[in-house]
């Protein structure tokens, strides 16, 4: 190492942990900063979110989903080590110990910077059985070869999957598409937990129009399996057994934080790590942290909440890349905005539901319209639901639900963006929104459903 070289070492090869090796090495060339950076799979810098649509077939294969290959990146002077997983952080010593994960062999490298990008991990619950075979974790690239593998060499055509989420949802219709007869056990009262119940009883009715059969209030208390040791049926609290010869969970993720909690970093209620506004972890001068195993800042509640998706991960890394290069940069926060899909049935959210809004002490109305994403007169004209929640008293926008057909998803932009201004939604009715026949009626759906929420905020008084 030259004098006056500094050593960054960043652990996580994927959005973050490369978004932010790729910044500083934009901003400093190598013979200022030496960057090492290790991944535990096989792949770099890829979009998670679209391995349901390479599972269904809509997708040739998991290249298609690598913004940037490992060899690229060792291209652009960044020693990228794949398969490598770093197993412990000396802060003292400003070191991390790693292992090879092929050989065994362990080794020390030490840093003056230190990037925690470690991700999250599907939730696993302690049930006998979770680790048998053709029980599928879906969060990697390497895990949605194992899955497609599996898939492959499996007779049966039966699939379950546990949890109803964004995850459960797409790779329950993924598994549709793959000619599977697909169960979704899940423990609440509607499919898409994401939503309030009377939003998500609109997507219960899309996967029931796909033959996914889905059943609430089922928690799974195991798994059973054959001589092999491989997963044939799972078992819910009622005693039902559900026949599967593959099982996917789709639960939810938790942060990946084992190693900084080990080594006594910060972590938040959800068990992330905590950072400040330039993603610094608190409390470490030379250390940052972003992606999925952080927690970030809900700005419509107040409260640090984590959210596990590739578009704050990406920001993530700009943002820390930025400030390890000498540069400066913010992430001040999010609004919880999320866009998916059942079929042709578009489904998405921003701000608070209801619980949300209640578990933080807001008293709040609802107003609930049905329009067309496009003029009802034009071609094709599809059915769309919009919910909005505001602040009873002052009128200020709390969130935003929408499920629809094609068109209807990405409206929760403009939502978006007035939560993140703090709008009322007496200001989102006077918003200047585009209106031609082919994209919007007159009055587009968001305005509708501001104008309803204005009377009843007006209606409920103080």
């Amino acid at each position: 190492m030259a004098n006056g070289t500094e050593r960054l070492v960043v652990v996580g090869g994927d959005a973050a942990g490369m978004s932010a090796a790729s910044q500083a090495r934009r901003l400093k060339g190598p013979a200022e900063l030496e960057i090492t950076a290790f991944e535990r799979g096989h792949f770099t810098s890829y979009s998670a979110c679209g391995i349901p649509y390479w599972i269904g077939g809509l997708v040739a294969g998991p290249d298609d989903l690598i913004a940037r290959t490992p060899e690229e990146h060792r291209a652009r002077d960044i020693d990228l080590r794949t398969r490598t997983e770093v197993v412990e952080l000396d802060l003292a010593g400003q070191r991390v110990r790693a292992r090879d994960l092929d050989s065994g062999g362990e080794y020390w490298t030490e840093y003056d910077k230190l990037v925690l990008a470690t991700g999250a991990r599907p939730v696993r619950p302690r049930l006998p059985g979770i680790g048998a075979h053709g029980v599928h974790g879906v969060q990697t690239l390497d895990d949605g070869q194992r899955l497609a593998a599996d898939l492959e060499r499996t007779a049966g055509r039966r699939a379950v999957v546990v949890g109803a989420g964004y995850i459960g949802v797409e790779m329950a219709e993924a598994l549709v598409e793959r000619g599977f007869e697909v169960t979704v056990l899940h423990r609440g009262e509607q499919p898409m937990s994401t939503l309030d119940p009377d939003m998500g009883s609109l997507v219960h009715g899309a996967m029931n129009g796909m033959g996914i059969r889905t059943v609430a209030g089922a928690e799974v208390t195991r798994i059973l399996t054959d001589e092999e040791g491989r997963a044939r049926a799972v078992v819910t609290t009622s005693g039902t057994q559900y026949p599967a010869d593959v099982v996917v969970l789709g639960i939810g993720v938790e942060p990946r934080t084992a190693l900084a909690r080990a080594a006594g970093l910060p972590l938040g209620e959800s068990g992330g790590l905590l950072t400040d506004l330039s993603m610094r972890v608190r409390g470490h001068e030379n250390i940052w942290s972003g992606g999925d195993c952080v927690e970030v800042l809900d700005l419509v509640s107040g409260r640090m909440r984590h959210i596990a998706l590739g578009t704050h991960a990406n920001k993530h890394g700009q943002v820390i890349g930025s400030g390890v290069g000498g540069g400066y940069a913010t992430f001040p926060g999010v609004v919880g905005t999320a866009v998916s899909k059942v079929c042709d049935l578009e489904i998405a959210r921003t701000g608070l539901r209801e619980r949300d809004a209640l578990a933080v002490g807001l008293r709040f109305v609802t107003a609930t319209i049905s329009s067309t994403n496009t003029a009802g007169y034009y071609p094709g004209a599809a059915e769309m639901t919009v919910k909005m929640l505001a602040e009873r008293r002052t009128g200020r926008l709390l969130g935003v639900q929408i499920v629809g057909g094609p068109g209807s998803a990405k409206r929760v932009d403009v939502a978006a963006v007035a939560l993140t201004a703090g709008m009322t939604v007496e200001q989102v009715v006077a918003l200047d929104l585009g209106y031609a026949p082919p994209f919007s009626p007159v009055w587009d759906p968001i305005l509708v459903a501001a104008r309803k929420a204005v009377a009843a905020v007006r209606s409920a008084g103080v």
